[in-house]
């Protein structure tokens, strides 16, 4: 999402400086559960020699961050097989064990970068942490262990939210105007990631206020004709029409669909086909269909593979409504 995107290179250079200055010997401290208490730090490895000019411990630091700049497209792809198609097929158990090590190598190489973090004093709240924390929770979703999934999530977001309003009277010379809004962006980002996470749990209504608040943080920080914004306002109609709302979820998908078009958003097709759903939904096939169509289009010129055989499922499906019954 454009929000990780736009986060990940200060995270990078944060975790660069902070790993150049960590001390030797300092115990990881742990992380405050969603409740009050505190979910298990991840062991610390013992201290090594850095090679010359590099910082303590580094090695194994950018080894996490080479998972933490970009999602493994190969990840991306699973994930969307997952949600347009219903799983992967018997055929592709082996890429699916793969992944499956991949998140586990993932899991250490993030608590271990977390662990030289804090011991090196960096404290909890620090977006850095929260970054990582959210990796984890991701990579707990994936691996169906809800309870840590869960409670990453709400510690993400409670954490930011007292955060930022510690920080909200603070002037521009103790902290500066961008350090607020990233810090902002990041709670919108753990909200839209939380906010997936729900739905495709079935709980589209907590699903809708995640994405609520996810969408102002958005707008009030980006505009609302940033690409990220038009992607939430599509997932929350998404989210709306998950819950019989389809009236709203239109209104929000069209004017998502709308000001993608304005500018040339490089998903058009994406929002094209939730906003077909939508309109299929109110039973309003032939301009369902003629969306679907034009979706179907974009996507073959994106190469978008994946897209192109779910919306293809799509139109069989509405082809099989608009059949008069014999």
């Amino acid at each position: 999402m454009a929000m990780h995107r736009m986060l990940g290179a200060g995270l990078a250079l944060r975790l660069l400086r902070v790993a150049g200055r960590r001390g030797r010997g300092c115990p990881a401290r742990l992380l405050r559960g969603p409740a009050g208490g505190r979910a298990p730090a991840a062991d610390v490895p013992p201290c090594r020699e850095a090679p010359r000019g590099l910082g303590p411990g580094l090695l194994p630091l950018l080894a996490a961050l080479a998972w933490s700049s970009r999602p493994a497209p190969a990840e991306q792809e699973q994930e969307r097989e997952r949600q347009g198609a219903g799983g992967a097929a018997a055929g592709d158990a082996e890429a699916e064990i793969i992944q499956l090590l991949k998140r586990a190598k993932a899991e250490k190489l993030f608590k271990a970068t977390m662990s030289y973090l804090l011991g090196g004093g960096m404290q909890q709240e620090d977006n850095a942490i929260i970054e990582i924390s959210l990796k984890l929770a991701t990579i707990y979703a994936a691996q169906n262990r809800q309870d840590l999934a869960l409670a990453g999530y709400e510690f993400c977001i409670s954490t930011l939210e007292e955060k930022i309003e510690r920080e909200k009277e603070l002037s521009e010379d103790t902290l500066s105007v961008e350090e607020k809004a990233n810090t902002h962006l990041l709670l919108g980002m753990c909200l839209d990631t939380y906010a997936r996470y729900l739905l495709f749990s079935k709980q589209p209504s907590q699903a809708q206020r995640m994405y609520e608040k996810a969408l102002q943080i958005a707008e009030e920080i980006l505009g609302e004709r940033h690409p990220q914004t038009i992607v939430l306002l599509s997932d929350l109609a998404t989210t709306l029409d998950a819950q019989g709302r389809s009236d709203e979820a239109c209104v929000h998908a069209q004017r998502a669909s709308d000001l993608a078009r304005q500018v040339e958003h490089p998903e058009l097709h994406v929002l094209l086909s939730n906003l077909a759903a939508v309109l299929m939904h109110r039973e309003r096939y032939a301009q369902a269909e003629e969306i679907y169509q034009e979706a179907l289009k974009r996507a073959k010129l994106k190469r978008d593979e994946v897209s192109v055989q779910r919306i293809r499922e799509e139109l069989a499906g509405l082809s099989r409504k608009r059949r008069p019954l014999s």
